[in-house]
């Protein structure tokens, strides 16, 4: 396992992935997650959100470089309801990676992905370690999220390695 940066596809070899499941990466930018999901969920489909539309244009020619014809790309504002434009009760896992840090309202980023989530669906959420002098200034603890996400009556099941910079927290619905 890498332990520098963040690597997408030792995250995903810490899940119980199936080929035909639906995921989402909510803060897609160029699709971090986005093209490794995709490529382990080839009779599912994977939705890619973001707000910015630069890195959705960027997302869409990895797409197509790459042959992918199951990713979604969606621009929505996950911090407003229904941002994701997903329909409720739809998914069988959503991964927030690095992106509650820069979030003005984390619940309601947690909530969406809550609302899309199939009931025992996964949410992993990955994102800055407190302690490190890597990232940004502002970052958002493990506890705060798990504060988040017990509000919300989202079971918190495991925490994964996420590189030397970052934590891996796993919920289920």
């Amino acid at each position: 396992m890498n332990k520098g940066f963040l690597n997408p596809e030792d995250v995903l070899d810490q899940l119980d992935l199936k080929a035909n499941m639906l995921a989402a990466e909510f803060g897609c930018g160029s699709g971090g997650f986005t093209i490794y999901l995709a490529k382990r969920l080839l009779e599912g489909l994977v939705w890619a959100i973001d707000i910015l539309q630069e890195p959705l244009s960027a997302l869409k020619s990895r797409q197509l470089l790459e042959g992918l014809n199951n990713i979604k790309i969606v621009r929505g504002d996950l911090e407003k309801p229904n941002g994701s434009t997903i329909p409720s009760s739809s998914l069988d896992l959503v991964v927030i990676p690095n992106v509650l840090f820069q979030a003005e309202d984390k619940t309601a980023i947690i909530k969406e992905a809550d609302r899309v989530l199939k009931n025992r669906g996964v949410l992993v959420v990955i994102d800055w370690l407190p302690e490190t002098n890597q990232g940004p200034e502002q970052k958002v603890s493990p506890k705060e999220v798990k504060d988040i996400a017990d509000k919300l009556e989202l079971n918190f099941k495991k925490e994964i390695s996420a590189g030397k910079y970052h934590y891996g927290l796993v919920f289920e619905k």
